[in-house]
């Protein structure tokens, strides 16, 4: 048996008048998630424990198959492994946005999803006036890099991720408690720095949101983890655009594929995606296969751009990989599901439980869900489970329902 994880980051929603009462997942056209619910079992999954924040670190390692009660330690740190950056016991490995401030205001989190190449510039640009034995930067993909620093400092610091915050007052939501003096005032000198930078000038010129400051949040030490072929016995692989699934990928012993073009929105390479799937699958038994793109949308608040990256991820990764299972004559099992909900109404992510669809190329009693969304599957085989736990229910090492 082999298995493909398929993950469409925040897809899952609430209720919109716009759509009549329905929610997106409800509303989208999406034939290859719908025949897997059809076909298989399905339920409700709880991605994030309680007293846990309802972050893509948090239920991502929870799709992965790691209990965050066991092996959280914070999102930076597995970022921090994806970028090949290694961590003393006494690092602090922080996220560091280049977010966009307009009149006081956190305007956009992401700078209008600055390229990765503009956004190195100012990242080393920052590290050369910023940088030095404390603290340093380092460039990642898109807005998202990283902050690390020595000694502890910041390990307590009170953070806020941009993304929640997004159109309120910047100075209401900056560092708190122990140590935060540091990082507000690297923030505002950040803001010097950035403001008189080419990139950033050109951007405004074409009329596209400067990344005219950082947002350091999410922090933490490196985290340690079982390998994923310990806890499993299997062996696997993961696609993602993203630094923080690479890093999860990177501490439990997957192999991290990269993709070229993958960017984590709309514009992702989607087929070399899929092409690194089936071909990670003749190696492996397992692969995870992640997709940004509705999440980003979620955060944008933005109906149209939400329909259309969910519609993306079915006709574009489950559909074409759901009929290469079906046509290999061999055996395979997929399970599709959001990591959380990523509400437009509200722009950032809740705690909700998420639906999940299991098909197996030899399944002989699907339940009787016909259609993938937050309401149709609370009527599903699997009830309501623990997102941990999936990984052991599919190869398994626990029982299904």
């Amino acid at each position: 048996m082999k298995y493909a994880v398929l993950i469409g980051d925040g897809m899952a929603d609430y209720p919109l008048a716009q759509l009549g009462g329905k929610t997106i997942l409800q509303a989208a056209r999406t034939p290859g998630m719908d025949f897997i619910a059809a076909h298989g079992n399905t339920g409700l999954a709880r991605t994030v424990p309680e007293g846990f924040p309802p972050g893509s670190d948090v239920a991502n390692m929870s799709i992965i198959g790691y209990d965050p009660a066991l092996y959280y330690s914070g999102r930076a740190p597995l970022e921090a492994a994806s970028m090949g950056v290694d961590l003393s016991e006494k690092d602090i490995a922080f996220r560091c946005n280049l977010i966009t401030i307009e009149n006081g205001l956190i305007k956009d989190h992401s700078s209008g999803h600055i390229t990765s190449e503009e956004a190195k510039t100012l990242v080393e640009a920052l590290d050369f006036e910023l940088g030095n034995e404390e603290f340093r930067f380092y460039p990642g993909i898109s807005y998202r890099h990283l902050l690390v620093s020595s000694g502890n400092r910041g390990a307590e610091t009170e953070c806020t991720p941009p993304h929640d915050v997004t159109g309120e007052k910047r100075l209401a939501h900056m560092p708190r408690g122990k140590d935060s003096q540091i990082f507000c005032e690297m923030t505002e000198k950040s803001m010097e720095i950035l403001a008189g930078q080419p990139v950033n000038l050109k951007r405004m010129e074409d009329g596209k949101n400067p990344a005219n400051s950082i947002w350091v949040w999410g922090q933490g030490r490196a985290p340690k983890f079982k390998s994923f072929l310990e806890l499993y016995g299997k062996t696997g692989a993961i696609i993602s655009a993203v630094d923080l699934l690479k890093g999860i990928g990177v501490y439990a012993g997957l192999e991290v594929i990269d993709v070229p073009g993958a960017t984590g929105y709309l514009d992702t390479n989607y087929r070399g995606k899929v092409e690194a799937a089936l071909k990670a699958l003749e190696a492996h038994d397992l692969v995870f296969v992640h997709v940004e793109a509705p999440d980003e949308t979620g955060h944008e608040g933005d109906l149209e751009k939400k329909i259309q990256a969910v519609e993306d991820f079915d006709s574009k990764i489950v559909t074409p990989i759901l009929e290469y299972v079906r046509n290999s004559g061999e055996p395979y099992t997929i399970l599709v599901l959001p990591d959380h909900p990523t509400p437009i109404s509200i722009r950032t992510h809740t705690p909700d439980p998420i639906p999940f669809a299991v098909y197996r190329t030899d399944e002989k009693a699907p339940d009787k869900v016909k259609t993938f969304d937050e309401e149709a599957v609370k009527e599903g085989a699997f009830g309501i489970v623990k997102a941990s736990d999936l990984v052991g229910m599919l190869v398994g090492r626990l029982t299904g329902p």
